[in-house]
């Protein structure tokens, strides 16, 4: 069975100079779109896969955990089951069946998603209870592209926030390696519960899912774990709006040739709200990932004509 750094795709370093040129700042793309299952994902869910003892695996997931952790249980012989919001994109339900997954469709209006893991847990006691974002294997496996960017150098990297596995992952392997890089958080305004917390200095909830156009940072709160690294391994959560994460998707398509779903834009859209915070700095986001219904695509491309 291969080790995680012998299955996972290096992150792909884009350096656009049209989009340079546009905001008049030096910025590098780490794309992790091209990734096994299209996130960065992949990494959490296979370093996960191959150290459970468990034959079986259950999850709650918008999609790119779940279809990341569907194809590592396939490709190390473990049963998977997937709890996914009825909102989920198409593409991703689709894609987490395809590597032979369970999928459990819920409305999340009116059952909580932990509520029914909780369920199916009850229901299947030999499966591992995996959080997408609250597991110390899914911490360590983001931690790798931490590693990555360790070996380049910037002044701020960016990251996307939902639940914070990445962000802490890459805060992680940042402090193993001694890199002095600044990290900072992009969230959704609509979603800016991890914002919340870091001024607060305590974990903030929200009371409901929020349906910010980012559907991967569609979580209630942050995980405990990722709370620990990340209250004091990131200097400052930017909250952005649905406009400038649908901004975002555009200028990564028209001037970096790059397909972004929506959570995988907030790092540019977090430049694009705060640009003057990284004036004169080697600035790289984070595109975490490229997993977006054709249509929802095809709708924010065309919205600003």
């Amino acid at each position: 069975m291969k080790t995680l750094l012998e299955a996972i795709r290096p992150t792909t370093f884009i350096e656009s100079q049209k989009l340079r040129d546009y905001l008049d700042l030096d910025l590098t793309l780490a794309s992790e779109t091209f990734q096994h299952t299209g996130s960065f994902k992949f990494r959490a869910a296979y370093n996960l896969a191959v150290n459970v003892e468990n034959d079986g695996i259950l999850t709650a997931s918008s999609g790119n955990f779940g279809q990341a952790l569907a194809y590592a249980c396939k490709l190390t012989g473990k049963k998977c089951i997937v709890v996914m919001p009825e909102t989920s994109a198409q593409v991703k339900i689709e894609a987490i069946k395809s590597y032979g997954a369970t999928v459990d469709l819920v409305d999340t209006k009116t059952v909580k998603r932990s509520d029914r893991v909780a369920q199916l847990a009850a229901e299947n006691p030999d499966f591992y209870v995996a959080s997408a974002y609250d597991d110390l294997f899914v911490i360590d496996g983001n931690a790798s592209i931490g590693d990555e960017l360790a070996n380049r150098d910037f002044d701020v990297i960016i990251s996307p926030v939902g639940g914070g596995g990445l962000i802490s992952g890459i805060s992680k392997g940042l402090c193993r390696n001694g890199h002095q890089a600044k990290l900072f958080g992009a969230e959704p305004l609509l979603a800016n519960d991890a914002a919340k917390s870091l001024k607060a200095g305590e974990i903030v909830s929200n009371e409901t899912e929020p349906m910010t156009i980012a559907d991967g940072a569609r979580t209630l709160s942050l995980g405990k774990h990722n709370w620990e690294i990340i209250k004091s391994g990131v200097a400052e959560i930017i909250e952005v709006s649905d406009e400038k994460i649908a901004e975002a998707v555009r200028l990564l398509f028209g001037l970096a040739n790059l397909k972004s779903e929506p959570t995988g834009a907030l790092t540019l859209g977090a430049v694009l709200a705060g640009k003057e915070k990284f004036a004169g700095k080697k600035v790289c986001a984070i595109v975490s990932g490229g997993n977006v219904d054709a249509g929802i695509y095809a709708e924010i491309l065309l919205s600003n004509k």
